[in-house]
């Protein structure tokens, strides 16, 4: 009796033993099929773009295989729900944003995944500025004298927005929170129709992506006061951060990550990890990202993960001071 009970333990931690080495064997071979790369936005927007040039980048490096899939909706909620709730084998992996990561949670009563529990930060991919632009017939030179104005006219000053709750809504609010003013909010369904607005003079200034206003900038259509990024950014040299300005420390951007399903195996994240840092060195994507504006970031998955936490607080925590309406 013993001697089989013996022998059936012995055959049990044999198959254990198996087990485990065929896990870390199909870890080692990963990935050894194609891997989904979810773009939350539709086709041809920035986002878009960036995600395929990255996915084109990672496969020219790597020889893996990426498939692109655009997943629209719901302010890119749609998605990265898809990623949350996909496999965590990293055969799925997607591009968050500062809306459907940071803001979205923070404005929307419900949200379909937890933005911070349900998946793996893999990398930073870049961030983008807002502009901060006013008409060329401004009587406005300088981001001090837009402010002076504005807490002149507590509340008169009109603010275009593509849209509440996107990054140039929250920004020209986080602004107001540090220098003190007060601003009339004029949302648009859109950047285009919020541009043509504050060329034509119905509103006073607006917080631009640098897509959507470096033509009409160096069209002499729009005047650029600052960038609300950390440092100036390479297509506008000439144009001061809002921290030069007089508000140091202060920085308000759209950033993309690259995420995976929570639990992802950190082998697997580490692996996507060295592949988009690598990718982020390639001339050509760098020379895509500055011509948007942007800036490539990249580092660890600890680090992409920190920043998204940080993010998070800092915009719960103006719209909850702030005590923003949607």
């Amino acid at each position: 009796m013993l001697r089989r009970d013996l022998l059936r333990c012995r055959l049990l931690a044999g198959l254990i033993g198996l087990g485990t080495i065929g896990s870390a064997q199909a870890q080692a071979q990963w990935p050894d099929h194609p891997i989904r790369f979810v773009v939350p936005f539709t086709p041809g927007g920035g986002t878009d773009a960036v995600s395929r040039n990255l996915a084109d980048k990672l496969a020219r490096e790597t020889h893996w295989t990426f498939v692109v899939e655009n997943k629209a909706g719901a302010g890119g909620n749609i998605g990265l729900d898809a990623v949350a709730k996909s496999r965590p084998d990293g055969y799925t992996v997607g591009m968050g944003q500062t809306s459907n990561l940071a803001i979205n949670p923070a404005i929307m009563p419900s949200m379909p995944f937890d933005a911070t529990a349900d998946f793996s930060a893999v990398a930073l991919v870049a961030e983008v500025p807002m502009v901060v632009v006013v008409s060329e017939h401004s009587p406005y030179r300088t981001l001090a004298e837009l402010i002076t104005a504005a807490k002149a006219k507590p509340g008169e000053l009109r603010h275009a927005t593509p849209g509440l709750g996107t990054v140039g809504h929250l920004a020209a609010e986080l602004l107001g929170q540090r220098a003190g003013y007060q601003i009339l909010t004029v949302p648009y369904k859109g950047a285009s129709p919020a541009l043509t607005d504050l060329m034509g003079g119905q509103t006073d200034f607006m917080m631009a992506t640098p897509q959507g206003s470096i033509s009409l900038i160096t069209g002499a259509k729009l005047r650029a006061l600052a960038v609300t990024s950390a440092r100036r950014i390479a297509v506008l040299p000439d144009v001061p951060t809002i921290a030069e300005s007089g508000y140091p420390g202060f920085a308000a951007v759209d950033w993309k990550v690259v995420v995976a399903a929570a639990k992802t195996p950190p082998e697997v994240v580490e692996r996507l990890n060295t592949a988009i840092n690598v990718a982020l060195k390639n001339p050509a994507l760098i020379e895509q990202l500055n011509a948007e504006g942007s800036s490539p970031m990249g580092g660890t998955p600890e680090d992409a993960r920190k920043y998204v936490l940080s993010e998070q607080a800092q915009w719960a925590k103006l719209i909850r001071e702030s005590d923003i309406k949607f």
